[in-house]
């Protein structure tokens, strides 16, 4: 039996168990270990918390994007009318939704991150299934079962209303609150776990694959989805099951890639050095950087919520509800560029663009 447990890692057992497994995980440990201080904050984050959180992790993650895309000479090359395409469609489809009402503007951008933060989980499944053979059937279940763990809480979320939280602002879900939907829709959810459950131990015990690290991956998704989402009602919790379990193997990967990619290659010195070990903290810190900037502009002329950390934006000031048509669209290119460009980067070129071929 225990011969046909797979450890089809996408690079090391090192690698996968810490950036993309553990991040599954974290949260949820965290939460057991300090439970009372998370349900203490059901409607604020505090000021450390948001730093690691969204700047260290959740606008990082955005852009780490450019090191797969405008700033690889390669990618910029064969894919360069995609790559400046994208951001101006995005503005001036931005532009237009929100002079049709900001809530529209915020709800169509909430749905395309629902969208990408679900797509990134069945990707990761797929990476984890690529170098198994599986029955058509098993490979069916696993389709399902990793979109069933990411909707059915999105639908349950859906059917119950407003929360603590929400993924932008409030109002940019709708709301169909029906307490016989939502009840259906958590049956559902548990069926579908005992269901893939079972495909497992039916596959273990009958010597066909059991692939160790796309079933953590899939449990990790199943249990912080639905307990970030359904079984919890706090903004802390909230953030914390979402950004880490997405934010921290999105940045994993892409340096993964800069690793194998430009180690082999001389033509920027700068990127041949930033994917090395030693530099990791140097990549890292780029990242915070780029957040930082954006996140002082948005604080500065937008929210106007965390002063203390942005004084070097103090010179800025908020902007009238007259212009906010033209700069929240702008604010947010990166963003609309990364949950686009996401969907077309491993699939817009040929042999090493495809994330399939990296490992």
């Amino acid at each position: 039996m225990l011969k046909s447990i797979k450890y089809n890692w996408i690079w090391n057992k090192s690698f996968d168990s810490l950036f993309i497994i553990l991040p599954q995980f974290i949260g949820l440990i965290l939460l057991i270990i300090f439970q009372s201080f998370f349900q203490s904050h059901n409607l604020t984050i505090p000021l450390t918390a948001w730093v690691i959180l969204i700047l260290g992790i959740d606008v990082s993650h955005v852009y780490s994007t450019l090191f797969r895309t405008y700033f690889d000479k390669q990618s910029w090359k064969q894919n360069s009318n995609t790559l400046i395409l994208i951001p101006f469609v995005g503005l001036v489809l931005g532009i237009l939704v929100y002079s049709m009402g900001a809530i529209y503007f915020w709800r169509l951008l909430a749905y395309l991150a629902v969208f990408h933060f679900i797509r990134q989980q069945y990707g990761f499944v797929r990476l984890y299934s690529k170098s198994l053979t599986l029955p058509s059937w098993s490979a069916q279940v696993d389709k399902i079962s990793v979109y069933g763990f990411t909707i059915i809480p999105i639908l349950i979320w859906h059917f119950t209303g407003m929360k603590n939280f929400n993924w932008f602002v409030d109002g940019d879900f709708f709301y169909f609150e029906n307490t016989y939907l939502k009840n259906g829709a958590q049956y559902l959810f548990f069926l579908l776990l005992i269901i893939y459950i079972g495909k497992e131990i039916y596959s273990l015990f009958h010597h066909e694959f059991f692939s160790l690290p796309k079933f953590l991956f899939m449990m990790g998704t199943a249990l912080s989805w639905y307990i970030g989402i359904v079984l919890y009602n706090g903004d802390l919790i909230f953030t914390l099951l979402n950004v880490v379990s997405h934010g921290i193997p999105y940045i994993a990967l892409v340096w993964f890639y800069g690793y194998k990619n430009y180690k082999s290659r001389d033509e920027n010195p700068f990127l041949s050095k930033l994917f090395k070990f030693k530099y990791l903290i140097l990549f890292a810190s780029c990242l915070l950087v780029f957040a930082y900037f954006e996140e002082g502009i948005w604080d500065s002329l937008v929210w106007n919520e965390h002063k203390t950390i942005f004084k070097m934006f103090s010179y800025f000031k908020p902007i009238s509800e007259d212009y906010l048509v033209f700069i929240i669209p702008f604010l947010t290119l990166p963003q609309w560029t990364h949950y686009v460009l996401d969907g077309f980067i491993w699939k817009i070129g040929e042999d090493n663009f495809y994330w399939k071929k990296i490992g």
